[in-house]
């Protein structure tokens, strides 16, 4: 008969399991029919017992019953830190998407509470054009006076001061070239804008109930 507080080699580990779930052995076992094996770090069975050696305390474990069926199962230290670390960007994934459902239910109410219907977006959205068309009005003079300006002043004579004038006006071309662009830029991204804010409205009035949105959708402007 198998006495439990002593562990079996891992050769002939098999052999004895099967011969004492086919004796009955288990239930004679000093842990009330519970037998414990662990394994190394390569994940293989080392040896079994009535309880783990202290240089397994850290060892994926499996408990039997006397019927040799397994009740339970330990990690490694490793596997639970793995385990642990998925575990916490799970819950972080999970609160990200909650937190953008959130945000985007309160965008969709604040879309339908300040518009009555679809014209009044293609309104916003011109008058928003309209402020950043007169901002480029503004950079295209700009650009055209520092251009007048380098020419005028290539026509004198070379001295200190028409240098550091002629510098001075190159730069103020160069800065009112790259604000023509950005300005140029914002005019498409908000002509984007408010083609996505329309299509949401637009869904959103419909009665449906629309599908979350990979990007949370523009918030929409306060009414003026």
């Amino acid at each position: 008969m198998l006495k439990t507080n002593r562990t079996l080699p891992a050769a002939v580990l098999a052999a004895a399991l099967t011969a004492l779930v086919a004796g009955g052995a288990f239930a004679q076992s000093k842990g009330g029919g519970k037998i414990v094996c662990w394994k190394d770090k390569a994940g293989k069975v080392v040896g079994c017992g009535d309880s783990v050696p202290l240089e397994y305390q850290d060892s994926a474990t499996k408990e039997m019953d006397s019927r040799g069926v397994t009740r339970k199962t330990t990690e490694t230290a490793e596997e639970r830190a793995k385990r642990e670390a998925l575990d916490r960007e799970t819950a972080a994934q999970k609160a990200e998407e909650k937190k953008r459902m959130a945000e985007q239910s309160r965008q969709d109410a604040a879309l339908i509470n300040t518009f009555s219907n679809d014209k009044e977006i293609d309104l916003k959205r011109d008058r928003d054009l309209q402020v950043v068309d007169t901002q480029l009005t503004q950079l295209r003079v700009q650009q055209k006076n520092a251009v007048d300006r380098t020419a005028e002043l290539k026509k004198r004579t070379v001295s200190e001061y028409n240098k550091e004038e002629l510098a001075r006006a190159d730069s103020d071309k160069i800065k009112a070239e790259q604000g023509i662009v950005a300005k140029e830029q914002e005019k498409e991204e908000i002509r984007k804008r408010y083609a996505a804010m329309k299509d949401r409205y637009n869904l959103l009035r419909g009665g449906g109930s629309p599908a979350p949105t990979t990007a949370a959708a523009p918030a929409a402007p306060a009414k003026k």
